[in-house]
């Protein structure tokens, strides 16, 4: 339906009302009015809603005029700016030649635009034929003039394509065929499982993007030949997992746990082998003046041992997650707090919350954040954190105030 509308969104008029109403509710606006300026308000509306949800996720797309925004699917299931800049830096620090890509699974193109500013030319291949078009018309905007486009099916284009790949990259929908989420990299489309062996007789490397709820062990077993395992956070939320795969390379994989700035520049970064961990020692105790709490990203990784090892820090116990230390250790890629009480009676914890604000975080803890609060009438807030967690011998509840991280 957007495809008989291109020209007309793309007017100064449109896209003067569509910076003029940025910030209306777009539901009212449907309901308000049928049209406006000669297209549905529906149409409208979707196109506010894209700015919106560009201005933070895709400000490139954002600050350029004349961009064109899908429905709101496509818009959630893109790439950020963020992510999409680093994995043009793994490219860049990885491949030696970088001649021609193909990005098989384009969608809104936003990995393909930033895989064009590394290469003489880039494949894109989109089956669905309206973000095919609007994906089109946007790399045009965009300038990016080097993105040849195909609108076909991945297995399609590389049955088709005679083209001696440096890369090929692929984010496979994690949507089944009722539209309901998948997360085993065999129930996306396409099947890397199946397609990988067609990919490597084309390409040297091939790039995945999977779910951050992919299990990484799973992954490993599905998929050949890994190089590196790329595990990425923005601003300490888990994105995505990325895997690096080589062509007849047989090494271990590494793991590398990765946190973004919102403009794609890396916060922290920590590198293991699964070996490192299996035959890492975290020593278990009671807390100390620290707590240490690893990024998204690490926890994600399932560094659990080898992170305390490497930064000196006891363990918890071994289902928690959180780190101890009499000392605050520098470079921790994680949050840091200081404990001023550690379990409190409701009379003392009255005394040191007297507006009763906390920010409650729950770590193998019987109780979740939502139940502690009601138990001892919190409200969300302020700048101290009550912190629930197990230790090898008992159950502690910690007030803090946070030292470093984010």
């Amino acid at each position: 339906m957007l495809i008989g509308y291109m020209s007309q969104i793309v007017s100064s008029q449109i896209q003067h009302y569509l910076i003029e109403h940025e910030r209306e509710d777009e539901k009212l606006l449907v309901l308000k009015q049928k049209e406006i300026h000669g297209i549905p308000s529906s149409i409208i509306a979707t196109q506010l809603s894209g700015r919106r949800k560009a201005k933070s996720k895709l400000s490139t797309w954002y600050k350029t005029h004349g961009i064109i925004y899908p429905p709101t699917i496509n818009l959630e299931q893109c790439s950020s700016e963020a992510t999409a800049i680093f994995k043009a830096h793994i490219v860049h620090s990885y491949l030696s030649s970088k001649r021609v890509a193909a990005d098989i699974t384009g969608g809104f193109g936003v990995d393909t635009f930033f895989l064009s500013s590394l290469f003489l030319s880039v494949h894109y291949a989109e089956p669905n034929n309206e973000l095919f078009e609007i994906t089109k018309h946007n790399h045009h905007q965009l300038k990016a003039s080097n993105i040849i486009h195909h609108c076909l099916t991945a297995e399609h284009f590389m049955k088709e394509t005679n083209i001696d790949f440096d890369l090929v990259y692929i984010d496979p929908s994690r949507r089944g065929e009722k539209s309901q989420k998948v997360y085993k990299l065999a129930d996306c489309f396409p099947d890397i499982t199946t397609l990988q062996s067609a990919l490597f007789n084309k390409s040297s490397f091939i790039l995945l993007k999977a779910s951050p709820l992919l299990d990484i062990q799973q992954g490993l077993r599905e998929i050949k030949q890994v190089k590196k395992v790329f595990v990425v956070s923005v601003s300490n939320e888990c994105k995505e997992v990325l895997f690096l795969a080589e062509k007849n390379y047989e090494g271990e994989p590494i793991v590398e746990a990765i946190d973004l700035f919102e403009n794609g520049l890396v916060r922290s970064s920590f590198c293991f082998a699964m070996a490192d961990e299996k035959k890492a020692h975290a020593a278990l105790g009671e807390p100390n003046s620290y707590l240490y709490e690893p990024n998204a990203s690490i926890l994600k990784s399932g560094a659990f041992k080898v992170i305390a090892e490497r930064f000196g820090l006891t363990k918890l116990d071994v289902n928690t997650h959180l780190y101890t230390a009499s000392l605050i250790v520098p470079n921790f890629p994680g949050k840091v707090f200081l404990v001023a009480c550690l379990n409190p009676d409701a009379k003392r914890l009255k005394e040191l919350l007297p507006d009763d604000k906390a920010n409650v975080v729950s770590r193998n803890y019987p109780l979740t954040p939502d139940e502690i609060k009601k138990k001892l009438h919190l409200h969300d807030g302020g700048a101290k954190f009550l912190i629930g967690f197990s230790s090898l011998k008992k159950k502690h509840l910690a007030l803090c105030s946070r030292v470093t991280g984010i």
